[in-house]
């Protein structure tokens, strides 16, 4: 690498994305600690964090199906597949009764991580999106659990 390269091209993560990431988990961890503070909004935080984790489920599908379409051939499959985040997170926060914290919570963090999967086992992405991929998913993951836990 030369000094005129620039810093992801030696696998690091850009700071932009990377500032904006960090800045994304936080209703992710910001959430769980307001109901903790203020037991009264318990129910409108933890909805608000479901609500929250199935907007980023639907960026995560977007981002597979924007890398996907640059193809001239998109596969069929991955298109297909870069949709399941989107319609497993409406699915979860439109169904009625469906308890938050016991169910909810805990399904839209398996989607998170299964979303993570991909993303990491993926070639298309840059060098540093998975190292990046992780470190989000895990965040996300840790207020999603601290959420269902309230």
């Amino acid at each position: 690498m030369t000094s005129a390269d620039p810093p992801e091209a030696a696998g690091r993560i850009p700071r932009v994305v990377l500032a904006w990431g960090l800045a994304g988990l936080i209703p992710f961890l910001g959430l769980p600690v307001l109901a903790l503070a203020a037991p009264g909004l318990e129910g409108l935080a933890d909805r608000a964090l479901g609500f929250y984790a199935a907007v980023i489920l639907s960026f995560l599908g977007g981002a597979r199906w924007g890398l996907e379409i640059r193809s001239e051939r998109p596969d069929p499959g991955v298109i297909a597949l870069s949709m399941v985040p989107s319609v497993a997170a409406w699915v979860l926060i439109a169904s009625p009764g469906l308890p938050i914290n016991t169910l909810q919570l805990p399904a839209l963090a398996t989607a998170l991580v299964l979303s993570w999967l991909w993303d990491i086992r993926s070639e298309g992405p840059p060098p540093w999106f998975a190292r990046l991929r992780s470190l989000l998913t895990a965040g996300a993951v840790a207020g999603l659990a601290a959420g269902a836990l309230s």
